[in-house]
């Protein structure tokens, strides 16, 4: 079965910035950010997605991903 991985954590690395700077920035919760960073949301708002590509100058292919369950590649 597919699922989506989220690669924000890849990203944030790459920036190095820190998840409660990114939250601040683009206007979410720590704990909000959190839970999309697990991959523990069943979505995410498109204003929202645009505004983390914003942040992290890159685009939503970049922090979404698709793969099997069970996939240990990141």
């Amino acid at each position: 079965m597919k699922q989506i991985i989220v690669r924000l954590d890849v990203m944030l690395a790459l920036r190095k910035m820190r998840s409660k700077e990114l939250a601040e920035r683009i206007g979410i919760t720590e704990a909000n950010l959190s839970l999309l960073r697990t991959g523990k949301v069943k979505g995410v708002r498109f204003d929202t997605l645009a505004s983390l590509c914003e942040e992290l100058d890159c685009s939503p292919g970049d922090l979404l991903d698709i793969g099997e369950i069970g996939d240990v590649e990141n």
